[in-house]
């Protein structure tokens, strides 16, 4: 109980934090810089969780909210874009950047847009969603579009231990071997 609140408490201030201190690697002019911010963050994380020195890093965290609101609202902004269109990618809907590089030829569907980013390849338009396989024997047949009834689904199982090497008198003998194995004289 204590260890689920614990962690529920850092999962807590782990998000409110990321989302104030949410600058990327790009917005950095080297990348000494960007993990300078990155364990300082996490040196406010960890003070948090630990109670060392609360009001000091709450009187920081205001402080970098008053200096970066608009930085911190553009990148939230970018997340949720971000974020529609992953959810618009997984569904199979084609998001702005693809309907831009449909219009403008099959040059321009690349493996990468902007640095970072994914955006998958369309080469000749928007492609099918793949469907599910549909299981043997619950749907009319293909061929015929009959129904399979009973005598045909166990000739086909018939046929199917056979081609896996199985027949029934095998079957047959090992179950009577193994009822008179049992039995005591």
């Amino acid at each position: 109980m204590v260890v689920a609140s614990a962690f529920s408490k850092e999962m807590a201030i782990r998000k409110r934090i990321a989302n104030i201190f949410n600058k990327r690697e790009d917005n950095f002019p080297s990348l000494r810089e960007y993990n300078d911010y990155l364990e300082e963050v996490e040196d406010m994380i960890i003070n948090l969780i630990e109670g060392v020195d609360v009001p000091a890093i709450e009187a920081k965290i205001a402080q970098y909210q008053r200096e970066n609101a608009e930085q911190i609202m553009i990148a939230q902004a970018r997340k949720a874009e971000e974020y529609a269109a992953a959810l618009a990618a997984s569904k199979g809907q084609p998001t702005q950047s693809d309907a831009d590089a449909l219009s403008q030829g099959p040059q321009a569907g690349s493996s990468t847009g902007t640095q970072g980013h994914y955006a998958p390849a369309i080469a000749g338009g928007i492609q099918p969603r793949p469907t599910q396989p549909l299981p043997v024997g619950s749907i009319p047949d293909m061929l015929g579009g009959e129904y399979e009834d009973d005598e045909k689904m166990k000739l086909r199982a018939e046929r199917a231990a056979k081609a896996g090497g199985w027949s029934l008198d095998i079957s047959r003998k090992r179950a009577l071997e193994e009822a008179f194995g049992s039995l005591w004289v």
